[in-house]
């Protein structure tokens, strides 16, 4: 058989499973409530356009209306100042919405203390037990918020929320060789990152180096620690700074 026909096979015969790592998109999505001095993102809505009646007998169709980073969402560079001459979310090549992945998981240390920040340290060690971060792949950091997924009031937490460090965040943009970060949170900085310095390290550092973020991922705990691939499917939004997506994960069992 070829490649892909082994491919087919092991889905088929369940030696490949298909992990879902896409939050449901509803008016319920939770939402990045900035500052009310800045702009706002749109939450997510359906306006009905028919469904089997005067207006269109035969079919249902909507329009809906949100911001392009809302829900299970890709951030392109272009997406912050860091990167502003990189690429829009169209551009991204389509090779690398095709990667290997890895789980670090800190949920233990967020349930404890909801302001916990990965360090450089903790991904050393975890290198130095399962070898080390995938080139060209996707670093997915488990924190259990997921598990809030459906409560924007927990979830939010009154911003205070587990990311990443500055000296990780400059870490893993700058000498890493992975191509960006995914996260269960609303965004890949921590709640209080806006009072880092500088603030919001992970869109700056990571973004501003031609990196990707995934953000208000599910189901991190099915995965391995090693040895997934991750499809991230954002639209191809010409000049967009980002875009909601499926993601989705494949592992061997």
């Amino acid at each position: 058989m070829t490649v892909l026909q082994e491919f087919v096979a092991a889905l088929s015969s369940g030696r490949i499973q298909v992990v879902d790592l896409t939050a449901p998109l509803s008016d319920q999505t939770p939402i990045l409530g900035l500052p009310e001095q800045f702009g706002q993102t749109w939450p997510f809505r359906l306006s009905e356009i028919s469904r089997y009646d005067d207006r269109g007998p035969a079919w249902y169709w909507n329009n809906f209306s949100t911001g392009e980073h809302t829900g299970t969402h890709f951030d392109a560079p272009v997406h912050w100042v860091s990167g502003q001459q990189g690429a829009d979310v169209s551009q991204v090549p389509v090779s690398q919405l095709i990667a290997p992945a890895v789980v670090i998981d800190h949920a233990a240390d967020a349930a404890d203390n909801s302001d916990f920040l990965l360090e450089v340290e903790h991904v050393k060690a975890w290198e130095a037990e399962h070898g080390a971060l995938p080139t060209g792949g996707w670093l997915l950091y488990r924190t259990g918020w997921d598990a809030y997924g459906d409560d924007p009031e927990r979830y939010a937490n009154a911003g205070r929320t587990p990311g990443i460090s500055v000296e990780c965040a400059r870490w893993l943009a700058e000498e890493s060789p992975i191509q960006g970060v995914g996260v269960e949170t609303v965004g890949t900085d921590a709640g209080a990152a806006h009072s880092f310095d500088p603030p919001f390290p992970c869109h700056s550092f990571l973004l501003g180096q031609e990196k990707y973020g995934l953000t208000q991922l599910r189901n991190l705990a099915q995965l391995p620690t090693t040895g997934a691939v991750v499809i991230a499917g954002p639209l191809p939004i010409v000049s967009g700074s980002g875009s909601p997506c499926r993601v989705l994960a494949l592992v061997e069992r």
